[in-house]
């Protein structure tokens, strides 16, 4: 992954990068500033070997200036490099991944509904030069930039969108970024939605018809059970009255799981064609 970083040249990173900022440009009163410098070190030997050579680790690289000039198109590192202690200066630049979270935002949606987004940047540099010769502060940059983007990207989604779609909010944010910090050598590498706090008015609204959607689906099944049963007791009705017998076993069958509970008090059936008879 360093090995591609340092492929990437500053004119590939920026395309407004020209060769200007380049030692041919010193002109012949920066020549001799530099012979001075380098006749000034030899008579100096060995004391100002500690000061000409510098190291810098694996995860970074060094951008020289030479009367502030970019000395190379490649920034140098990682190891041993030399510089002149009296017209060289050095920057730094570490390309390891770095993260850092968005604030929480007030954003108003496209329907009109006022929701707080935080949310996550992952980012590396990926052209040392750019984002030392075109940007002041490459991580404050970005880090502004990142809630920048995240109002103008939620703005222009629903709340449904907001929650159901966050890969997709991500992704949109990701090569908005990436574009907008290309010139500064960044590579945005993820975006991520945090969270999403809701109103408490929005969020009881939201809950109360949740409850009452439940309540209507319970309505519906409950309605359906009751046609069912209906229709298997007119079924049931049905079969029982092409034999009178059968009504009488229902009848003892009904007094057995009564008896079955222990109940105190046991409600008997009185046929209707005995009535009947009593009556007459």
């Amino acid at each position: 992954k360093l090995e591609q970083r340092n492929k990437i040249s500053p004119t590939e990173a920026n395309p407004h990068f020209t060769s200007s900022a380049s030692i041919f440009g010193l002109g012949c009163f920066g020549w001799l500033l530099v012979l001075i410098s380098l006749l000034f070190v030899t008579a100096t030997l060995p004391l100002t070997i500690f000061m000409c050579v510098k190291i810098v680790k694996e995860y970074e690289r060094a951008v020289i200036f030479r009367l502030g000039r970019i000395t190379d198109r490649k920034p140098k590192g990682p190891g041993l490099f030399f510089v002149l202690p009296c017209t060289d200066t050095f920057v730094k630049v570490d390309l390891r991944t770095v993260s850092f979270d968005i604030p929480p935002q007030e954003i108003l949606t496209r329907d009109s509904v006022t929701v707080s987004v935080d949310g996550v940047v992952y980012f590396c540099i990926q052209c040392p030069i750019s984002s030392v010769a075109n940007v002041s502060n490459a991580h404050s940059s970005t880090r502004l930039l990142a809630q920048t983007t995240l109002r103008n990207v939620l703005g222009t989604k629903n709340l449904a969108e907001l929650l159901s779609d966050r890969e997709g909010i991500s992704h949109s944010m990701q090569e908005s970024l990436d574009v907008a910090t290309n010139p500064w050598g960044i590579k945005v590498e993820r975006v991520e939605i945090k969270d999403v706090k809701l109103p408490q008015q929005l969020q009881r609204a939201m809950a109360a018809e949740a409850e009452a959607s439940r309540e209507a689906r319970a309505k519906i099944i409950s309605a359906e059970g009751e046609m069912n049963a209906s229709r298997a007791l007119k079924e049931a009705s049905l079969i029982i009255s092409e034999s009178p017998s059968a009504l009488q076993l229902r009848y003892l069958q009904t007094l057995h799981t009564i008896a079955a509970e222990k109940n105190s008090t046991i409600i008997f059936p009185m046929p209707m064609d005995i009535l009947q008879n009593f009556m007459k």
